[in-house]
This record gives C-alpha cells, structure tokens and sequence, in this order.
C-alpha cells in the first residue's frame, strides 16, 4: 500500500493509520462506489504524489474544487498528504465569487473533478499566474487543456505513482484548511483553521462518541461548510466509513439512512426539519442510528423530540459554534424528560463547552454580566483559529483578551443567556449584529447590501431576513432607495456574484428609505412593513 508513517501527527495522520491498520475496511462510500482504506489511500496518494512532482509555488495551500465525488474526498486527502491546507470550493457558488477565493487564497494548484472542470475556465479568466491542474477523473484532459491555454493539466494518465509519495514534515500550526465566509464589507472572510486546532476538536468527539470501525457517518454538508470537518476527518480516525449522499438521495434522506446503515447523522436541522415535513420521523424509522447530531443553527425542540422518536436507539446532540472556534466549541445532550424545561423560545439549548474551552458571556465591556443575564458569547481555548487571512485589523477587532483576562476570546456576536445556575446549559437567543441564518449557511447582510447597490448603483440599500423560520430564516429582502427598479435584471447581476441562498428573493424599490432618530436607516420600520404584508 505504500509509506504511511508521517514525521509528526496532521490531518491526514488518523487516516493514513486506518489505511495501514485496516486496509480492507471501508473509508467512502459515494456515488454508489464503495473504497475501502486501501482505494482511498491508493487514490489520495497518487494526488500528493503528483503535487509534490508540480509544485506550483511554495505556498501552504491548495485548492479542492470539487462535490460529492471520489475525487473530492481523495482531493481533500491527497492535498493534506502533500503537504498544504485545502481551500474547499463550490461549483454551485458563482465562477466569480470562486474565483475571488481562489484569488484571495493564493493557491496556484487545484484538483478539480469531472463535474467541476468545466467552470474551470471562466473561474480562471484574468488571473494571469499559471496553475497546475490536477484532474484525476476527467475522460478527456486534452479537451480540459485546451481551454486552459497557459495552464499545467494533468489527467488520470499523468498521475504520479503512489510509490513516489514522500511524507511531509508538518507542523501543529501548519495550516489544514482555509474556509471563506461571508464577509460585512463584500469581500468573503477567509478563516485560517491550524493543524493543532483540529486535533483537539478530533479528539473531543472521537471519545465522546465512541467511533469504532463498524461506525458509518452521514456526510451532509458540503466541503466548504466546516461542519464537513466532523464529516469527515471524525470517522476517518477510527476506521469508520463515511456515507456522502447524492444530491438527490438529501431530498428524503430517511432512505438513505436505512440503506446505508448509518450509525451516525449529522446534518444542519432544517435537513430534520424537511424529513419530518414530507413524514420521514415516523417512530421507529431508524433503528441503526446511535446519535443524531446537529448544528449549524438552532434546533427547534420539536424536530428534537420527532428524531428521538424516529431513531429509539439513538443519542440526540446540538452542537454549537462558528467557523473561528474549528466547527464546534460546545454541545448539549437532549434528555426527553429534563431539556424541555432548559429551553428557551422554542429552541434547544447550546449547552456547555468542549473540555479544555472556555465560554465568557459578556456585556458590551467584554466583562462577564450576571447569572441569567444576556450577553454576546466569546469562546476561548485551542479550538480559537489563528484568525482572518491576510486581514490583520479584522483579526484584531474578532479576537481580543477581555478585562481581566489572559488568553484570546473569539467574539461570536450570537446572543446567549448566562445559565442560572452553575451546571445549566447556554441558551441561544441570535445574532448581536446583522448576520442571520438562510436555511444553515451563515450571511452577513452587509455583503449581500453590497452587491446589491453595486448591481443598482443605489447608495441606500438595506437587507433583511424574511420571512422568519424556525430556524433562521427562508430568505432575504433587499429595499433600495430608487424610484423604480428592474427587479429581474437587478436579480440577475446579483447571482453573478452571490450564491443562490444569498440572492435576495424580493427587491422593494423606495423613493427614500426610513431613517430613525440616529439618522440610520430604520431596518425596524422596513421589517414591520413586510410584517403587516404577511
């Protein structure tokens, strides 16, 4: 099978172990193709190997534009392996907005499966440095490189031999991955996520789950989520399997489940919410499942109670935390009898850090307010990333030491309630500022304000979630201080640049805009405008 042993432990370390101890066990299961660690392993060397052999630049990252794919994951696996970060992208995302990433990220190499090449030349029109394009699945890489003038190519045939491998010394604070996110002032933030990071959060729910090689996990999210982090990399360290539904199969995945025998489920809880909707949460619908995971944004207590019920023999877990904390800094535990009465407007508690993390629920002084007092959630320990990439005065407003404090807090800007008591739970309340939930995926309202008035050439633009959901919201109205508006055409320059969940699905022409007392534009007054529409 090759070297496996690795100087220091990294990322990809708990997989390359799996691979040398359970060779025949199987790693993936996607697109109705089963690998085991052996095939996994063979494929995501070949790649590292090849990377090694055309270093596009010395720099620490390199770019996985693929989904759902074997490539993807050997992608991901054999990036790790050569030695870089991974900067997941999304085809689904506008060429434009992926290539802003992959601008911003600096990243000279990319793998790129069979479904994703073809954005390859629009997303790499005007960047004027060559990549090296590693495309392990493409049937006609010679097509691929003709429209890549410029750009190195390498198909299936030019792959390194996996033999060639060598593995890289890598340091804790070596970066594992770079995820964009959205940004306030336009621009996607880039958190940079270090080795040393992950281990910690690996270790964490490794224990607290028990994952053992018979364990086979769900894998929901897409790579540019973090929350694939868990996906992924949780199962990977203990032999376990991971299960990527297709696209459609995340329609109704209660078949899924079941064909699949999945022990584990982790996904956002509008996911849940939708089974429950088309009847997917009957009682006794998954008897295979030991936990229920999820995060993302809140959980409603009902879908709680309807997923206990539908999987008896399985542990229900909301996990909390953004991006800058790697994945999730805390967690509950539903218990049917007790967590009623820890809720909170219908919603399931955050619960109570990670061990080894720390939670400070402060006032606007950053000091810790009273016991059952409001306050914005700052987390510290080392899950809190190294910051924002290439973006110095970012960081430094996001990560602060608070009075009285020694170690960095990550400032989330989610609203939470102190417990009561000692042993209670956090409780999540939302957003301290403009950033909302659309259906999981995080957004802040001031990047889809500035596309919008670059789109309209309107100054006064003011975005807000509508209508409410139980978990967020289902969308996003813009009002723009114009006469009169092409909507239409306004929509479409938006999708040029924004993906499709942060497109706006109304636009509300306004010859002025509200003003309150302050001289800002009243968001309050727009939002009672929709309310008394609905």
């Amino acid at each position: 099978m090759g070297r496996t042993a690795v100087v220091a432990r990294s990322l990809a370390s708990g997989f390359l172990r799996s691979a040398e101890e359970l060779p025949d066990r199987p790693a993936l299961w996607v697109a109705d193709e089963e690998l085991t660690y052996a095939e996994l392993h063979e494929r995501a060397t070949a790649i590292a190997a090849t990377l090694q052999a055309h270093p596009a630049d010395d720099g620490p990252l390199g770019a996985v534009f693929a989904s759902r794919s074997t490539t993807a994951f050997a992608g991901v696996l054999g990036t790790l392996m050569g030695g870089r970060g991974y900067v997941p992208l999304n085809r689904a995302l506008p060429p434009a907005r992926t290539r802003l990433m992959l601008q911003r990220s600096r990243a000279r190499c990319v793998v790129v499966d069979a479904g994703s090449a073809g954005q390859l030349p629009e997303v790499l029109a005007g960047l004027d440095a060559p990549f090296t394009i590693v495309a392990p699945d493409h049937p006609d890489p010679a097509a691929l490189a003709a429209g890549l003038p410029g750009h190195h190519v390498l198909g299936p045939h030019d792959l390194a031999s996996a033999s060639a491998w060598t593995p890289p010394a890598v340091g804790a604070d070596a970066l594992a991955y770079l995820l964009f996110t959205s940004g306030s002032t336009g621009t996607p933030k880039g958190v940079v996520v270090a080795q040393r990071n992950v281990f910690h959060y690996v270790d964490v729910l490794i224990e607290r789950y028990e994952v053992g090689e018979e364990d086979r996990f769900s894998q929901t999210h897409d790579l540019t989520f973090d929350n694939s982090v868990l996906d992924m990399f949780v199962p990977w360290e203990r032999g376990a399997c991971v299960c990527c539904p297709s696209t459609k199969a995340l329609i109704k995945p209660g078949g899924f489940i079941r064909a699949q025998g999945l022990t584990t489920w982790f996904s956002v809880p509008s996911t849940a919410i939708f089974m429950r909707r088309l009847g997917e949460l009957k009682p006794g619908s998954y008897p295979t499942l030991r936990w229920g995971l999820f995060a993302g944004e809140p959980l409603p207590v009902e879908v709680a109670r309807a997923w206990a019920a539908a999987a008896p023999g399985c542990t229900v877990e909301n996990l909390y935390g953004p991006t800058e904390v790697t994945v999730d800094c805390t967690l509950y535990r539903w218990d049917p009898e007790t967590s009623p009465a820890e809720c909170e407007h219908g919603v399931v508690p955050i619960g109570h850090a990670l061990p080894d993390m720390t939670t400070l629920v402060a006032n606007a002084g950053l000091r810790e307010v009273a016991r059952g007092e409001v306050g914005e959630l700052l987390v510290a320990g080392p899950q809190v990333t190294l910051g924002y990439w290439d973006d110095p005065e970012r960081t430094a407003a996001a990560f602060v030491v608070p009075p009285e404090r020694d170690e960095v807090f990550y400032r989330t800007g989610d609203r939470v309630r102190r417990p009561r008591r000692p042993d209670g739970p956090l409780t999540y309340l939302g957003r301290a500022d403009d950033q909302i939930k659309v259906r999981g995926v995080r957004i802040e309202l001031g990047e889809v304000e500035a596309a919008v008035r670059d789109a309209t050439g309107a100054d006064a633009v003011v975005a807000i979630g509508w209508p409410p959901s139980e978990t967020g919201y289902d969308g996003i109205v813009a009002f723009v201080g114009t006469p009169q508006l092409d909507a239409p055409a306004v929509r479409a320059r938006v999708a040029e640049r924004l993906g499709a969940h942060m497109v706006p699905r109304r636009f509300v022409a306004l010859a002025e805009l509200p003003l309150n007392g302050s001289g800002k534009f009243d968001r309050g007054a727009l939002r009672r405008s929709l309310e008394e529409q609905a």
